[in-house]
C-alpha cells in the first residue's frame, strides 16, 4: 500500500473521529439544556422556587414543605409529560422527514395531528366520564386510532405509480386536517360547556391540567416510541436515497414503513391524548437538530429527542410566565415561533419545489 493511500486512510480516519467528538459534545449540550430546562420549569411559576430549593425538593431534603409539594406534586408531572411530548413530536417528525424525503413533513402537516385529536375528542364527547377509570387508556388509545387511521389515508392517498408522491402528500394531509378541523367543530357545536372547555384544550394545547390517570398509560406509549424510532435509523439512512436503493441494501421497506407509521402514530397520538395539538415541533425541531449533528439518523434521532424536550419545556416557562397569573396555551407559542420557520424553509427552497 502506497504512503499516500496510508496518509488518506489516517486523514479520513482523523475527520470521522473529529466528527464523532463534535456529534457527542452537541448531544452533550442537548442535555444540559435539557436538564436546565427541567429544573427551570420546576421552579417557574406563581410561586417561583430557586433552583436550589428545587433541587433539594427532588432529593428529598427540601426545607419548605409548600415549595416541595408544589415540585413534586404539581409541576414534576408536568414537567415530565412536557419532555416526553416535546421528545415524541420532535423523534416522529424525524423520522417522518427520513421516510418520505420531505423537509416539510410532520405529523401535523400530514393530517396525523388532527386525526388523533379527533379520536380524542370522539371520547370525550361521545363517552365523557360515563367510562370511568377506562378514561385513562380509552383517550390515548383513542388518539392513536385517529392518528393511525389518518396516516393511513394520507399515506395510500400518495402512492402513485408504486411510490410516494411529495405534492399528493402535502394536498391529502391538507385534506385530512380539514376534514378532521369539520369533525372537531361539530363535536364543539354538540357538545356541553364542561366538554366544550376540553375541546378548547385539545385544539391549543397546554400542558396544563394533566389528567393522572391519563399520564402514565401515555407516558409508556410515548417513551417506547421514542426508544424505538431510533432502532429504524440505518432504515431512514438508506431511505433517503429512494426506497428501490433500500430494498437493494437488504432493507424491507415495506414492512419498515409500517412499523414506521403505526411509531409515529402511536406516539403522536399519545402526545395529543395529554396535551392537546402542538403545532411545529415535529417540523421545526429535526431541522435544527440536523443543522447540528448532520443527516445520519443515528445522531438526528436523539439529538431531536433532546432538543425537542428541552424547547417545548422553554416554552412552558413561557406560557407560565407571558401572562400571569392567567396561563397562554403552548400551542399559541410553539405556532407563533413555528410559523416564521416554516416560512423561511419555504423561502429557502422555493427553487426546489417549483421544479
Amino acid at each position: 500500500m502506497s504512503t499516500a493511500v496510508v496518509a488518506s486512510e489516517l486523514r479520513l480516519a482523523d475527520a470521522l473521529a473529529r466528527r464523532r467528538r463534535r456529534r457527542l459534545a452537541v448531544l452533550a449540550g442537548f442535555g444540559l439544556a435539557l436538564a436546565a430546562a427541567v429544573v427551570a420549569g420546576l421552579g417557574a411559576g406563581a410561586l417561583a422556587v430557586p433552583p436550589g430549593e428545587v433541587v433539594r425538593a427532588l432529593a428529598g431534603t427540601a426545607a419548605e414543605p409548600v415549595a416541595s409539594a408544589v415540585v413534586l406534586d404539581i409541576r414534576l408531572p408536568r414537567v415530565l409529560t412536557g419532555a416526553l411530548v416535546g421528545a415524541a413530536l420532535a423523534v416522529a417528525g424525524a423520522a417522518m422527514q427520513g421516510l418520505f424525503r420531505n423537509p416539510l413533513a410532520d405529523p401535523g402537516l400530514v393530517g396525523v395531528s388532527s386525526g388523533a385529536a379527533l379520536g380524542a375528542v370522539v371520547v370525550i364527547v361521545a363517552a365523557g366520564e360515563a367510562i370511568g377509570p377506562a378514561r385513562a387508556w380509552a383517550l390515548p388509545l383513542a388518539a392513536f386510532a385517529g392518528a393511525l387511521l389518518a396516516t393511513w389515508v394520507v399515506s395510500r392517498l400518495a402512492r402513485f405509480d408504486g411510490r410516494t408522491t411529495t405534492a399528493l402528500l402535502l394536498l391529502a394531509g391538507i385534506a385530512i386536517n380539514a376534514i378532521a378541523g369539520a369533525g372537531l367543530g361539530l363535536a364543539a357545536f354538540v357538545s356541553t360547556d364542561e366538554q366544550l372547555r376540553d375541546l378548547t384544550f385539545w385544539t391549543l394545547g397546554s400542558l396544563a391540567g394533566v389528567d393522572p390517570r391519563a399520564f402514565w398509560p401515555a407516558a409508556l406509549l410515548m417513551a417506547a416510541v421514542v426508544l424505538a424510532l431510533p432502532l429504524l435509523a440505518r432504515l431512514l439512512d438508506a431511505c433517503v436515497l429512494g426506497e428501490r436503493e433500500a430494498g437493494h441494501l437488504g432493507f424491507d421497506v415495506e414492512r419498515a414503513k409500517l412499523a414506521i407509521v403505526v411509531l409515529v402514530a402511536l406516539g403522536t397520538g399519545a402526545a395529543v391524548a395529554v396535551a392537546g395539538i402542538i403545532g411545529f415541533v415535529g417540523l421545526v425541531v429535526p431541522h435544527l437538530a440536523r443543522l447540528c449533528v448532520g443527516t445520519d439518523h443515528r445522531w438526528l434521532m436523539p439529538a431531536s429527542a433532546l432538543l425537542g424536550a428541552a424547547l417545548l419545556l422553554t416554552a412552558d416557562i413561557g406560557a407560565r410566565l407571558v401572562v400571569l397569573p392567567a396561563e397562554l396555551p403552548i400551542g399559541i407559542l410553539t405556532s407563533a415561533l413555528g410559523g416564521p420557520f416554516f416560512l423561511a424553509l419555504l423561502l429557502a427552497n422555493r427553487r426546489r419545489f417549483s421544479l
